[in-house]
C-alpha cells in the first residue's frame, strides 16, 4: 500500500444556487500513486511536477 506523503487537504467551500443557497462543497486533492527510491508513495501531481522539475536541474542529488 503507497504511504501518503502529502500533507494536502481538501479545499472546502460552499456551493452557491441562484436562489443563494448554500451546501458544503470540497474539492480533493489529486493524489497519485509514485515509486520513489524503490518506495509507493502518494503525492499531489503538484509535488510529483515539483519534484521532476528539480531532478532535471540538478537540486536534488
Amino acid at each position: 500500500m503507497a504511504r501518503k506523503v502529502s500533507a494536502k487537504k481538501p479545499l472546502a467551500g460552499n456551493r452557491r444556487s441562484h436562489a443563494l443557497n448554500a451546501t458544503k462543497h470540497f474539492q480533493k486533492t489529486n493524489l497519485q500513486k509514485v515509486t520513489i527510491n524503490g518506495k509507493s508513495v502518494r503525492l499531489s501531481a503538484r509535488e510529483i511536477r515539483t519534484l521532476n522539475k528539480a531532478n532535471k536541474t540538478g537540486e536534488i542529488a
